[in-house]
């Protein structure tokens, strides 16, 4: 599923609702499109475990059976995990940071450490990418609030016995927005690391970074409190 782009997502949600029965709501004019707002979508060939999107619907459902409903009418691997009524505020307001697992198969942890410490000495890591305005120039050191290399002990790409470098990521979304594959162009900027086989990314989460570092779920606004046990 990692290699699903987003727009095969989006029409893979579309018929998802079509066949949910889901009332969402449309857009006004000559040519109505679905009320459907996408939150900092992740990359093609990044795994994740933390998307958001916000629906417009036409009349209320019990957000609970909207979740089993959508998730029974999506394929394996596009996962429901839950659903809120929306509370006042835009979802892409309670979102600025993204927490990563980059996986480095054959990279030791050591070399992977060194050029993390050289990355993080740095006070500015230029690096370039190629965007719809052109081939741009960017900081990428600014906007990551946290990089380490874990432990990799209980990490399924260790199966095979070869090394696997782990590196844990939280990225402030700035502008222009900072991925990690640009994290990685910086690692090799700043330390010549070049992994020999393509990363594997998966996003854990995202929301809104606290001063102690922690990233607060979007929807924990909207959900309702806890019954007293």
């Amino acid at each position: 599923m990692r290699f699903t782009s987003h727009r095969d997502f989006a029409r893979a949600f579309e018929r998802a609702l079509r066949r949910a029965a889901v009332p969402i709501a449309f857009s006004q004019g000559f040519t109505p499109h679905p009320k459907i707002s996408y939150a900092s979508a992740a990359p093609t060939g990044v795994g994740s475990e933390a998307e958001y999107l916000e629906i417009g619907l036409q009349a209320e459902v019990d957000p609970g059976q909207l979740r089993v409903a959508l998730d029974a009418a999506l394929s394996p691997g596009l996962d429901i995990l839950d659903a809120v009524i929306a509370g006042p505020g835009s979802l892409a307001d309670r979102i600025d940071a993204s927490h990563w697992r980059i996986e480095l198969p054959t990279v030791e942890p050591a070399d992977a450490e060194s050029a993390v410490r050289a990355f993080i000495a740095l006070d500015e890591v230029l690096v370039e990418r190629m965007t719809k305005q052109g081939r741009r120039s960017f900081d990428a050191r600014q906007a990551v609030a946290h990089i380490d290399v874990t432990d990799q002990s209980a990490v399924p790409s260790e199966a095979d016995g070869a090394p696997c470098a782990i590196i844990d990521l939280v990225v402030r979304q700035v502008t222009p927005a900072v991925r990690p594959d640009d994290v990685l162009s910086g690692l090799r900027v700043a330390a010549g690391l070049e992994p020999p086989v393509p990363p594997r990314v998966t996003r854990l989460a995202q929301g809104t970074l606290t001063a102690q570092g922690d990233i607060v779920d979007p929807l924990d606004a909207d959900r309702e409190p806890a019954l007293p046990g």
